[in-house]
Order: C-alpha cells, then sequence, then structure tokens
C-alpha cells in the first residue's frame, strides 16, 4: 500500500498547473501514432502489460484505465510519465495492368513510396506548427486520500487520441494528397476522479476528463476522376498542341490556355483547416471485485462524446481549374454545358473563412481479470470495445459556398458549402495480455502483448489515417526504492501491415466515375505499414 507523507495541501494546485504546461509544452508519443488509438502511451505500466490492467490498475493510472483503483491508493501521490516515440508510416504504390483514369496511363506517383515524416504537435492559442523527429513529453497526475477514508481524488493530464503526422519535409512526397500536415488531437487537460472502497473486495470509482480537442490539416487535393480524364484527352483531341480556331464556337475546351489544359493527376487545390472544442467532458465509470488474493475482476466504462469544433479554413484554388473554367464560359456552348454539368462560372484563387465540424469521440469498454497462483507470477487479461461504427463520416460546414464544390453537384454532391468525407469506421473488439514475474519485493519484470484491431477496415482504409491492425510487444521492468519511489521503464514496439488492391477502398484508390471524395490514388495498388517505438518512464512518489 502506498505510504503517506503530507505536505501542505496548495501544492495540489502547483502541480495541476505544472501537468497543463508540461503535457501543452512537450507533447506525449501518442501524439507520434495514429487517429483513433487509445492508451498508446498514456501509461509505461499499462503499455508493459499489452494495457491488460483493467482488473489491477496501477496507481494514478487509474485515472483513465479503471478509476475503482484510485481506492487502492492512500495518502498524497503524484505521478510523472516521461516519454519518448517515433511513428514510421510507410506506403507504396503500384500500377496494376490495364491501369487508366479517362484515358490518362502515367501517374508519376506509380512506382514511387512515400518520404520522411516528422511528429508534430497542437498547442492551443498556437496551433499545429512544430515540427519533430521524435516526440518526448511528459504527464503528471496527484491524489490525495485521507488515511481512513473510503474515498481517493484524483486528477491527471494525457492525451487520449490523437493522429498527427508532418510530411513537409519532401515538397513531392507521395503521401502529400493524403495530408501533408494531419493533426487530431484530443488532450485531457483535467480529470477529476474518484475512487470509493465499498468493502474489503469491493471498490467502484468514477472520472471526468476534460478535454481539448483539435483538428489541423493540409491536404493538397488531386481527384483522378474518369471524367476528368476524359475531359483531358477530348483537349488533347480538339486543341492540338496549341489553339483550335473552332474552338470559340464550341465548348471552350482550349480558351485556358496550356495552364487549362486537364490532367486528373495534377494538384487541383490545397485546403487547409485549423478547428478546436476547448472544453469538451465526458465520463469513466470503473468497477473493481478482488474476491481472493489470487483473482481479480475488473471492468471500465469511458463515455463518447460527438464534439463540435469550429475554426477556419483556406482554400488555394490551383490555375488549371480556373484557367479551364475561364475559357469554357468565354465559348458559344460552354456556358450550357456548365449550366448542365453545374460547373460554375468562375472559380475565385482563394477562399477563407469560418467552418465547424462535429467529430465523434466513440464510447468504449474494457474488462480484465488478473490471476496470481503465487507470490512472484502474476498475468492479466483484458477485452474492449468501442463503437468505432459511429465514425462513419466527416461532415464539414463552410460559412460560404466553395467553388470547387461547385462542381460536384454533377457526382450527387447537392450542397457546395459542406464537405462530407466517408470513414467507414466499425466497431471492434481487441484484447491484450501482460506477464508479471516479482523475484523480490522490490523488483518486477513486465512483458506485454496487445492484438490492436482497426477501426477501419481495409475497404474503407485511408493514407490520412494509416492505422491497420497491429500488433504490439512490449517489455517493462519496475523497482521500488527503499524511500518508497516506484520506477517503471518499459520499451514497446507496435507494427502493422497493409494492402489495398487498386478498387479496394473507396477511401484511397477506387476510380469509378462518382468517387470524387476522395480517392487521390485511384486505380493503383497500394501497400505499406505502421511502426511505432515507444519508450517511456513513469516515476510514482508520495508527497
Amino acid at each position: 500500500m502506498m505510504r503517506n507523507n503530507v505536505p501542505g495541501l496548495h501544492r495540489l494546485w502547483g502541480f495541476l498547473a505544472a501537468a497543463v504546461v508540461a503535457c501543452v509544452a512537450l507533447g506525449t508519443p501518442q501524439q507520434a501514432s495514429a487517429m483513433i488509438t487509445e492508451n498508446i502511451g498514456i501509461s509505461a505500466i499499462g503499455m508493459a502489460m499489452g494495457n491488460a490492467i483493467t482488473a489491477d490498475p496501477p496507481g494514478l493510472d487509474s485515472i483513465h484505465f479503471n478509476p475503482a483503483g484510485l481506492a487502492r491508493v492512500k495518502g498524497r501521490w503524484k505521478s510523472e510519465n516521461f516519454l519518448v516515440a517515433q511513428a514510421t508510416p510507410r506506403a507504396s504504390f503500384t500500377k496494376p495492368e490495364g491501369f487508366s483514369i479517362g484515358g490518362f496511363t502515367d501517374d508519376p506517383v506509380a512506382g514511387t513510396s512515400t518520404g520522411p515524416v516528422r511528429g508534430t504537435v497542437y498547442l492551443p492559442g498556437i496551433g499545429a506548427n512544430a515540427k519533430l523527429p521524435v516526440l518526448a513529453g511528459a504527464t503528471l497526475a496527484f491524489s490525495f486520500s485521507e488515511p481512513d477514508s473510503p474515498l481517493t481524488f484524483a486528477s491527471g493530464v494525457y492525451l487520449t487520441q490523437a493522429a498527427m503526422f508532418d510530411r513537409s519535409q519532401d515538397p513531392n512526397d507521395s503521401a502529400r494528397f493524403a495530408g501533408t500536415k494531419v493533426v487530431m488531437q484530443r488532450m485531457v487537460y483535467a480529470s477529476p476522479s474518484v475512487g470509493y472502497k465499498h468493502s474489503d473486495t469491493l471498490s467502484f470509482g468514477v472520472g471526468i476528463p476534460i478535454a481539448h480537442q483539435a483538428l489541423a490539416m493540409t491536404l493538397e487535393m488531386r481527384t483522378p476522376n474518369k471524367f476528368l480524364g476524359i475531359t483531358g484527352k477530348m483537349q488533347e483531341a480538339w486543341c492540338g498542341s496549341g489553339n483550335n480556331p473552332l474552338d470559340a464556337f464550341g465548348f471552350g475546351l482550349c480558351g485556358g490556355g496550356p495552364e487549362g489544359r486537364i490532367n486528373p493527376f495534377k494538384r487541383a487545390l490545397t485546403m487547409q483547416l485549423d478547428a478546436t472544442n476547448p472544453m469538451d467532458p465526458t465520463i469513466n465509470v470503473g468497477m473493481l471485485w478482488e474476491p481472493k488474493p489470487w483473482f481479480a475482476f475488473g471492468a471500465v466504462y469511458q463515455g463518447g462524446s460527438d464534439t463540435k469544433l469550429t475554426g477556419r479554413y483556406r482554400v488555394h484554388v490551383d490555375p488549371m481549374m480556373r484557367k479551364f473554367v475561364e475559357g469554357m464560359y468565354a465559348s458559344l456552348l460552354g456556358p450550357i454545358a456548365g449550366a448542365m454539368t453545374g460547373i460554375p462560372s468562375s472559380i475565385r484563387e482563394e477562399q477563407t473563412g469560418n467552418m465547424s465540424t462535429t467529430l465523434p469521440f466513440v464510447q468504449r469498454v474494457q474488462f480484465g481479470i488478473k490471476l496470481k497462483p503465487n507470490k512472484k507470477f502474476q498475468l492479466n487479461l483484458d477485452t474492449s470495445w468501442d463503437e468505432g461504427a459511429k465514425i462513419d463520416k466527416v461532415k464539414i460546414q463552410f460559412d460560404q459556398q466553395i467553388d470547387m464544390l461547385k462542381a460536384l453537384r454533377m457526382f450527387g454532391h447537392p450542397d457546395p458549402s459542406t464537405a462530407t468525407v466517408p470513414m467507414g469506421g466499425q466497431s471492434r473488439w481487441s484484447w491484450g495480455a501482460g506477464l508479471q514475474f516479482m523475484p523480490t519485493d522490490r523488483l518486477t519484470f513486465r512483458l506485454g502483448y496487445e492484438d490492436r484491431k482497426s477501426t477501419f477496415p481495409l475497404d474503407q482504409f485511408s493514407l490520412t489515417a494509416p492505422l491497420p491492425d497491429m500488433k504490439s510487444k512490449s517489455f517493462g521492468i519496475g523497482y521500488v526504492t527503499k524511500k518508497n519511489v516506484h520506477l517503471n521503464f518499459t520499451y514497446s514496439y507496435t507494427h502493422g501491415t497493409f494492402n489495398v488492391p487498386a478498387e479496394g477502398s473507396c477511401n484511397m484508390n477506387c476510380s469509378d466515375f462518382f468517387n470524387v471524395v476522395y480517392n487521390p490514388y485511384a486505380g493503383l495498388d497500394v501497400a505499406g505499414d505502421m511502426t511505432i517505438k515507444y519508450i517511456g518512464l513513469l516515476v510514482a512518489k508520495p508527497f
């Protein structure tokens, strides 16, 4: 049992402030992982045990994993996590036999691989500007309980969800069409929690994580669509290498000049988004049943949220589409064709304004058991479920009609003031296991394995969030000093691969006529992997 060592109560406020500063200024390794992750990097002990700690939540890690475990923490304690991580997402693109996008067969992305990736972090009030080769950071939690009280109060700071990639180091990186910069970050900056010891064998707990949610993205968009390819080939045939004197009496295919020649593999526009919600609370509820020294059962429910974000956007349109539209509407029959297809009479080079969107933060449950046949060995087994199916699509609402979106009416997109991106998330079960060996009362060795199922199946896969099914393998060591300082070190390696043949995912590489938003690698085979390397140090001690 943790000992009591009581300083002045005012120090609690100092620790809370320090926790917020540490997490915001330095970030955490979960920022190097991928979207819709959970439990990566929150706890060094959790990672070492395959995150199978619901039935034996260690110390202040209970705040997230099972707040009922706080009832076992007596006195005043603080816990600090020091973290370093590196994520390496990779993908390669192959042109299959018979590849053609409306007659265009030479995609410059084919035969290439993605380039270097740096981490980044979203700083509230500043934005996502940091560029880091690895991500290092620290988190902090603290607790308070009177020796004879059944209640333990605690709060902590941690990152509960993130996708953070910066691919701007190579301006020609073939992954830029899935996002030059992608940041989806949910940082819990306060988590007031309480554990209640109902009896010697049964405890309950509840916490209110209060989070800052951020979405920031820079996306170079191209639309390798068959209609655009056919249009480009018509230009080649009608206009030749220059202009056609009859074009002014036709549809204006040549009027945009060389810049207005359509190529489905060229960049069409660049979009930047930056939106936040500064305070979005959810709820954690847990129970812990320990009827025997050799057996325990734990369960936790972590509530979800339809998080409303507001912010700014910027759309910059490249000359190709702007010049094409100018030429078309300068001809005799072009305005008729434009009216029939929904193409606007002009496209502004730049549009900026306010935007809003809703990002689902899904609810999840986790169950676990602890088996301890003797003093030296302990086995933990956990299974978890999350409501990933709620992440069906993301709809962005703009404060005006976007010119480029007007042209999508012919593809069934009725409202040019909105952009809807299908996501195709799935609800899923995952599991993890952890083994502890305690040769002495002060020394502990840990091994962990976790089978992490992806929120997105391969037929909905996207390089914007390249997180396939992954396996996590971890090793950890813990030591308790004579002054009751708990030191825990962990190394973890998480890896997964994916292989999506052409037409395999209509969020990435479908070439159907109506698959416009968003298939930047239409018709290509896409394969790759994701690797996350993590080092964590947890220091817990009474204060």
